[in-house]
């Protein structure tokens, strides 16, 4: 008998009319129990849940979905799962649709072949789910293109603007605004930047931000050096930069690669802060490096996936009209910046 009833809850036959049997109660009892409805009592609720146990019983969310048109998920379509930047998106939209009582149906995309919107959502399409969220982390070559599929709201993770799609970012760009009004107040003008790589949208914006800011103040931009987002790309941008006895401070796209670029200038005899300042992108050292003391800008993750996810499913309401929607950062202050030598 046990063995028949491992292989019928494996099958998901268990019937809500067996549930019903076993609690003594109507199955559309049961059915206000399975679709969390408050119209039973508590004594009822704890035997209908106490026989679901016993039986191993699992709601029908094939039919429930028939019945109100609705999976409860949200699709999201990302490249590179293992990016720093792209675990955090995880998560962050994992914790908002799990505050709303959604699930997230994830598909990694293959990095190999160009970012593409239609075959993202081509793949997401046949899942599922009520909206979609795509990650970019960088720009597709059918962006301006795009048409969402209709009936499938979509939301792109970009700091580019769309015409049809609702796109949510960290604000790139007022990242560098941020860092640089920092650096500034402390008499900063010759301040060196260290990129991500050419395809990164966050690089592109937050080398703008930089560039915008220094023309701000008067000041040419020297042409920044490029890394990987790795601490040893830093470091190597960091040797580079070491024997520049004009600039007072870096400002490096990413924590990683500031972290390099402090540990080049060190190893050379140069002092952080007191000789040059450097800041980075993302506070994402805590954890991971003791006394972290890089000054850096934070982003709220969890209010860019509750964004996104929040207007995904917005999308198909009526009158709903795409916007874009830029969430701001903190600056988080530490050791790593000094007032500018004179």
């Amino acid at each position: 008998m046990a063995d028949e009833k491992n292989a019928r809850v494996a099958a998901g036959s268990v019937s809500m009319a067996e549930v019903a049997r076993v609690a003594g109660v109507s199955q559309q009892t049961v059915s206000r129990v399975a679709n969390g409805l408050t119209n039973v009592s508590e004594k009822t609720r704890r035997r209908v849940l106490l026989a679901m146990d016993e039986l191993g019983f699992r709601p029908n969310f094939a039919g429930r979905s028939l019945r109100s048109g609705r999976y409860n998920s949200v699709g999201l379509a990302l490249y590179n799962v293992e990016q720093f930047g792209n675990l955090a998106t995880i998560k962050g939209i994992l914790s908002a649709a799990g505050d709303m009582g959604c699930a997230v149906t994830t598909v990694e995309m293959d990095d190999r072949a160009p970012l593409s919107l239609a075959e993202a959502t081509r793949r997401m399409a046949g899942l599922p789910i009520d909206a979609l969220v795509i990650s970019m982390s960088l720009r597709s070559e059918d962006f301006e293109d795009f048409r969402p599929q209709p009936g499938l709201s979509t939301v792109l993770l970009t700091m580019y603007e769309h015409p049809r799609c609702t796109t949510v970012d960290s604000d790139q760009y007022g990242c560098s605004t941020l860092l640089m009004g920092h650096l500034a107040a402390h008499g900063h003008r010759e301040v060196r930047f260290v990129a991500g790589p050419a395809y990164s949208v966050d690089s592109s914006f937050r080398e703008k931000g930089w560039r915008d800011a220094l023309a701000a103040q008067g000041v040419d931009a020297v042409e920044p050096l490029r890394g990987d987002w790795t601490a040893d790309s830093g470091y190597e941008a960091g040797a580079a930069l070491a024997a520049d006895e004009a600039m007072t401070a870096v400002y490096a796209a990413n924590d990683q690669m500031a972290l390099g670029v402090v540990e080049a200038l060190r190893d050379v005899g140069r002092r952080v802060p007191e000789d040059v300042s450097v800041v980075g992108v993302d506070d994402s050292l805590r954890g991971t490096v003791p006394h972290v003391g890089l000054t850096t800008v934070r982003f709220d993750l969890v209010a860019r996936g509750r964004a996104a996810v929040e207007h995904a499913l917005l999308g198909t309401a009526p009158g709903y009209a795409a916007r874009a929607i830029r969430i701001p950062p903190t600056l988080v202050e530490r050791r790593s910046v000094a007032e500018a030598r004179r």
